[in-house]
């Protein structure tokens, strides 16, 4: 990390809200956890007064047959963002550009300027169309938070080969891919995948993610990660929860179906942007009484004026049927 680009860097702002008394539609975690979690959480407490295996054996091979690759290409990472932020950092050094799409996470861009690096940013929707020549790396997030969009598998691999021709590492969030039944990309050459579990198995208090890479990337991201960094109850909950292929298709299934009902509800008043995400991103004409109404209603969403380049929109989370018709009732539209 540079660490004059410290100085300069902020925060970045995300959703979730903390209070209780409140139905909570800013933040995309699930709101179901599988069976057995819990189970597994209290009895990883005997193996946590050990040090963990290093590296963590089980929580590889659970990765691995999760996304379909290798389990040595498995790096282990105390949620997503830790797998992005040692990819970045392993790779971005002060005064490379690096491609950054937009509107997108915005933690990318935050990244990259901790470690001196310089963003290009590139319309999501048109980041495959860029030119990786002259960059250090690329970013591609699939599917694109706030919007929702996913990338055509064949159009990723086709930039991902670009990419590697040019000599510029191409890092893939696919933090909200496990939603889809797309592919990953997971064990392509040149390309670094960065996963969470904290979405999918809506345990974002758990911190467990990994990267996957091949080749130097992988030597990279294996020497410069942090020896530990999961505890035991991360390891084994996280390798329990990649295991449950039938929680997974129940998850993907109710998200489809409750997407498709709210968008054909919100579109009555809003312009809603297609997605294969567990949220909708909804160009709204008034954020500041969008948000404020839902509030007063008992629900948050997420204003999406803070992704760049949105300025009239709201994000909405996609959850339980019975809870999405309170989120349709507080924006005074109904189931």
């Amino acid at each position: 990390m540079d660490p004059d680009a410290v100085d300069r860097v902020g925060r970045e702002p995300h959703g979730s809200s903390d209070d209780l008394d409140v139905l909570d539609f800013s933040a995309n975690a699930n709101p179901e956890v599988p069976d057995g979690a819990r189970e597994a959480y209290e009895a990883a407490f005997d193996g946590a007064r050990t040090y963990p295996e290093e590296p963590p054996a089980e929580f590889r091979a659970a990765a691995a047959d999760y996304v379909d690759c290798e389990p040595g290409s498995v790096v282990p990472a105390p949620g997503g963002l830790a797998a992005i932020r040692l990819a970045v950092a392993t790779t971005v050094t002060p005064g490379d550009s690096v491609l950054v799409p937009a509107p997108s996470f915005g933690e990318y861009e935050r990244e990259v300027r901790l470690q001196g690096g310089e963003p290009a940013l590139r319309d999501h929707d048109r980041m495959l169309d860029a030119d990786p020549a002259g960059h250090a790396m690329a970013v591609v997030c699939n599917p694109n938070n706030p919007t929702g969009d996913a990338y055509d598998a064949a159009d990723l691999r086709a930039f991902a080969a670009r990419c590697r021709e040019s000599g510029t590492l191409l890092l893939v969030d696919e933090a909200f891919l496990g939603f889809t039944d797309r592919p990953s990309l997971a064990g392509e050459p040149g390309v670094v995948v960065a996963r969470a579990l904290t979405k999918l198995f809506g345990l974002p208090g758990l911190r467990a993610g990994f990267a996957v890479a091949t080749g130097r990337p992988r030597e990279r991201l294996l020497a410069a990660r942090r020896t530990w960094n999961l505890g035991r109850p991360a390891l084994d909950v996280g390798a329990y929860c990649m295991r449950q292929s039938g929680f997974v298709a129940a998850t993907r299934e109710r998200v489809r179906e409750e997407r498709a009902r709210m968008r054909a509800t919100l579109s009555r008043r809003y312009e809603v942007f297609p997605s294969e995400a567990p949220y909708l991103l909804l160009e709204v004409d008034d954020a500041d009484d969008v948000v404020a109404t839902a509030r007063e209603r008992g629900v948050v969403v997420r204003d999406a004026r803070t992704f760049r380049g949105l300025d009239s929109h709201v994000r909405v989370a996609v959850r339980l049927p019975e809870e999405n018709d309170r989120l349709l009732d507080a924006l005074g539209i109904g189931p």
